[in-house]
């Protein structure tokens, strides 16, 4: 996990029936005969770190236990090719999304590419450190999609592990288990949290000069999408009253959205949204001079469009 002054989360979102516009990340990939799912991040979109693999038993042939197979994008081609990989009955596969993350958000969120001539059911467990684990759901019967709203996920974590635990229902065949060949973020977004000092002087929100260097160095990861809302909070530590904090992180937001409008240009399709928290929503508790730095921030978040939340309405 990414722990620098500037945390990067890339994502983006598509839901049943509606894509929405973007310069050639978005990648289209095959599920059977007659189907594809669309991932909106492409390639980067998958699971490409493996955590742990625990053979169930029975265990799959030995050919089929090659646990780095279900990484990165899909390339199942038959039953007999060994470009997939068996949990064996019982058996689970634990993997992290280091470049995205995924998220609970309109539609479904996560595809899991389980193939093969049966599908075996599996519980789907995520976490956001890989220690502690939530129920997401199962994928069974041919159904390989997991909507995170349905096992009462919030909407404001974002989660960079998931596991696959097999359900035991099929143990007898030379893959017994689940078989995966990849793991696929389908609901994603693109966060950007900048420590508010890199970005202003104490209780200013006047930009530094140096500060627009650092966001003129992010706008590229935001440039990868043709039409967004970004979403722009400002959060301060304790210190002051709470009607100044208030205050001091809307101006820190107007400041950081006229910045980026400056470099997008008037004829962009992005549209500006602004939420100022002030000191509501610390990320630690402000009870040292590291904590109350980290609580001074602000917070780019880029959403789907206004018409992406309209079409699944229309759904």
């Amino acid at each position: 996990m990414l722990r620098s002054l500037i945390l990067l989360f890339i994502m983006f979102f598509v839901s049943q029936g509606f894509l929405f516009a973007q310069k050639g990340i978005g990648k289209l990939y095959r599920i059977d005969r007659y189907e594809s799912i669309y991932l909106p991040l492409g390639k980067i979109s998958f699971a490409d770190k493996l955590i742990e693999y625990k053979v169930g038993a029975p265990a799959p042939i030995q050919k089929y236990r090659d646990s780095m197979q279900c990484l990165h994008e899909p390339n199942y081609k038959n039953y007999q090719t060994p470009n997939f990989i068996s949990l064996g009955c019982g058996g689970s596969l634990t993997v992290e999304f280091t470049d995205n993350g995924f998220m609970n958000l309109p539609g479904d969120d996560l595809y899991l590419f389980e193939v093969g001539p049966s599908q075996e059911p599996a519980k789907v467990e995520i976490s956001q450190n890989g220690t502690d684990w939530i129920y997401a759901g199962k994928i069974a019967g041919g159904k390989s999609s997991i909507d995170l709203s349905k096992a009462g996920i919030d909407d404001e974590t974002v989660f960079y592990f998931l596991k696959i635990t097999d359900l035991k229902d099929l143990c007898k065949s030379k893959t017994a288990g689940a078989d995966i060949d990849a793991i696929g973020a389908i609901n994603s977004v693109i966060k950007l949290t900048i420590d508010a000092d890199v970005l202003f002087d104490v209780a200013k929100y006047d930009l530094k000069e140096t500060a627009k260097q650092s966001i003129d160095s992010l706008t590229k990861f935001i440039k990868k999408v043709d039409k967004a809302t970004i979403l722009i909070q400002g959060h301060t530590d304790s210190d002051g009253d709470e009607t100044s904090n208030m205050t001091l992180s809307e101006n820190r937001c107007v400041s950081v959205k006229d910045r980026l409008m400056e470099i997008f240009g008037e004829n962009s399709l992005y549209e500006f949204e602004i939420k100022s928290y002030g000191e509501s929503k610390p990320r630690f508790p402000n009870d040292s001079e590291e904590n109350k730095q980290q609580n001074r921030r602000v917070e780019i978040t880029v959403l789907p469009p206004k018409d992406y939340y309209e079409s699944l309405i229309r759904q």
